[in-house]
């Protein structure tokens, strides 16, 4: 038997008899430099799994400086593919002195029909392969268990009703005799829903009487979500939209109701107490307290497997109410209708899991008399970096009166960025077209995106000018195709995360898509024709690949493993064997992508 490590995938997905198996049935193997380990058209025989050497993979039919299309070292694995389709569609030629272990090509066949994930795996795309790492991370072994598998018809509870014929008094004798805080209300224009706070402001404050009709305090824009979708979308929901309860309805008619502490005890973990935590803060001292636990609850989450996608959306949720909270204790409620307070850069695209720079702005109506603006706004700007929100270092912060101003004077700056096309200028226009609003009058907002597509989405100079931005770092791969090994790591956010982010916000201006996170930019122009469904799905999975690894590195700072280093920087001799495989797939499709954007926009790109 050989003694080889079997520890990362696809070998994870046999059991302990199947790694016997392979143990039992492989050879090693020499190869000496420049020999053509398996012919491009040669039948596929063994699955070489490398112990030590580095092998080049060639498409024998491009010109020789662009044959080498990848490379292979300690820990990886190639020729599964040639088995499976029947002959090698490349060449593999070791690069130095290479020792290989060797399955046989029956030993491979025999364990893909016996253990069908383990054959799967390859032929898995990027999204697949991630998914799988995120299972191997999870904690025991299980991910996505409960919190991501749970649905909703596993929490919900049976909605109780009442006729449109119903009073108040009605209502409140139903919810007393069944302990419940809401009940629905059938009437010809649907299903309400009324509250206990909603009969309670009815009889005290509005001075309605306990006979009236309760169909007079339902509202009917309810908030709905269906059985099949996750628990953890549901939570988001409420988060976004500032409720304690959704409705769920199958065939357009309510059959369940599921209420925040439903859920939260579903999941019965003290870390996603931290969204009622935020809901139940009336102090900003309160406030402050559920707001610097959200790396604890960034660290549950990454634990327990959750897909990186779903937990910035309740992250961006969560911070978006811990923000706008702040901005109700501090603005009086006389400028709310009138002012709208926006995040932007990776904010405003819901993509800051962790607490790193506040970027935010302030839009005012342009008639507004506003005496105390300056004060009021650099004591917001106090008071988020008391919640955990560190200043930006470009002082993009409503403190600054550069980031405050009317209707007019925002149309006004982006006129003269778009017009300038500098660098500086164009970066201030990517960070107000990632903008999203958190408290006020998102109207105002509204208008102001309209205004900014309206300058800048048909200037081709101009989208040019912009998208360059996105070929300025290199991508961290050798020139012949491996992953650069830097002793100090590579920049993911540079490297990888930058090029992705920016040339789908480019394109996004262009088709003047209004949703500001990537991922929900690049469904959009998948949508419009302007991606391959292919691609926007692999150029998601790698922004989450690079996305991950890069907040593995900032959570190990936080616990003082990574103290003084760039939490950019990835060390490639730190990673698994899959990971190593991941991060080099994923680099090369932002290398795709950048060649498409300098097709597209007629930029120099090598």
């Amino acid at each position: 038997m050989v003694d080889i490590d079997l520890s990362q995938p696809p070998f994870t997905l046999l059991d302990d008899a199947g790694r016997d198996r392979v143990r039992n049935g492989i050879d090693l193997a020499y190869f000496d430099r420049d020999e053509i380990i398996l012919e491009a058209g040669q039948p596929g025989e063994y699955v070489f799994l490398i112990h030590k050497g580095e092998i080049a993979e060639l498409d024998t039919t491009l010109p020789g400086a662009r044959e080498r299309i990848g490379h292979y070292t300690q820990g990886d694995l190639f020729g599964a593919i040639s088995i499976l389709n029947g002959k090698s569609r490349y060449r593999f030629r070791a690069e130095q002195e290479s020792l290989c272990y060797l399955l046989p090509k029956s030993l491979f066949l025999a364990l893909c029909d016996d253990y069908p994930p383990f054959a799967e795996f390859f032929r898995q795309t990027l999204a697949h392969k991630t998914r799988l790492l995120t299972e191997q991370r999870a904690e025991g072994g299980v991910t996505m268990a409960g919190f991501m598998l749970a649905r909703v018809g596993e929490c919900m509870r049976e909605p109780l009703c009442v006729g449109p014929e119903a009073s108040i008094a009605d209502a409140v004798t139903t919810l007393r005799d069944s302990h419940a805080d809401s009940l629905l209300v059938r009437s010809d224009q649907g299903a309400g829903m009324v509250t206990k706070t909603d009969l309670l402001n009815a009889l005290v404050l509005e001075g309605k009487s306990q006979g009236q009709p309760v169909l007079d305090v339902a509202h009917f824009e309810l908030i709905t979500v269906t059985p099949a979708q996750y628990l953890f979308e549901a939570l988001v929901i409420m988060t976004r939209h500032k409720v304690e309860r959704v409705v769920v309805m199958e065939a357009d008619q309510p059959s369940g109701v599921v209420e925040l502490t439903d859920v939260l005890s579903f999941f019965s973990s003290r870390s996603y107490v931290v969204s009622l935590q935020v809901e139940q803060a009336t102090t900003l001292e309160a406030l402050t307290r559920a707001s610097h636990r959200t790396p604890e609850l960034v660290k549950a989450l990454m634990a327990q497997g959750v897909k990186l996608r779903f937990a910035m959306e309740l992250l961006a949720a969560l911070n978006g109410r811990i923000m706008s909270k702040a901005w109700s204790f501090l603005i009086d409620e006389r400028y709310h209708a009138h002012s709208c307070l926006m995040v932007m850069g990776s904010e405003g695209r819901g993509e800051q899991i962790l607490k790193t720079d506040q970027d935010n702005g302030l839009i005012l109506e342009d008639d507004l008399e506003w005496p105390d603006l300056s004060e009021r706004m650099q004591a917001l700007t106090d008071t988020l970096i008391e919640l955990g929100y560190p200043p930006c270092p470009g002082n993009i912060m409503v403190s600054n009166p550069d980031w405050v101003g009317t209707e007019s004077q925002w149309r006004r700056r982006i006129a003269k960025w778009a017009e300038a096309r500098d660098g500086d200028s164009l970066m201030k226009l990517a960070i107000i077209l990632d903008s999203h609003a958190v408290a006020g009058n998102p109207a105002l907002l509204d208008r102001l995106r309209e205004a900014l597509f309206a300058q800048c989405s048909g200037d081709e100079l101009l989208l040019s000018y912009f998208a360059r931005a996105a070929l300025r770092f290199s991508t961290p791969l050798t020139l012949f195709g491996s992953l650069k090994k830097p002793q100090h790591g590579i920049d993911i956010k540079k490297g990888g995360i930058f090029p992705i982010v920016h040339g789908v916000r480019t394109m996004a201006l262009e088709r003047r898509i209004k949703p500001t996170s990537t991922l929900e930019r690049l469904d959009a122009l998948a949508a419009d024709g302007r991606l391959d469904e292919r691609t926007a799905e692999n150029l998601g999975e790698a922004l989450s690949l690079f996305t991950e690894l890069r907040l593995k590195q900032q959570l190990a700072r936080l616990d003082g493993e990574l103290a003084g280093q760039d939490a950019n920087r990835v060390v490639v001799q730190e990673l698994s064997s899959l990971e190593r495989d991941l991060l080099r797939e994923a680099l090369h499709i932002v290398k795709e992508f950048k060649q498409h954007l300098s097709h597209r926009y007629h930029l120099e790109y090598s």
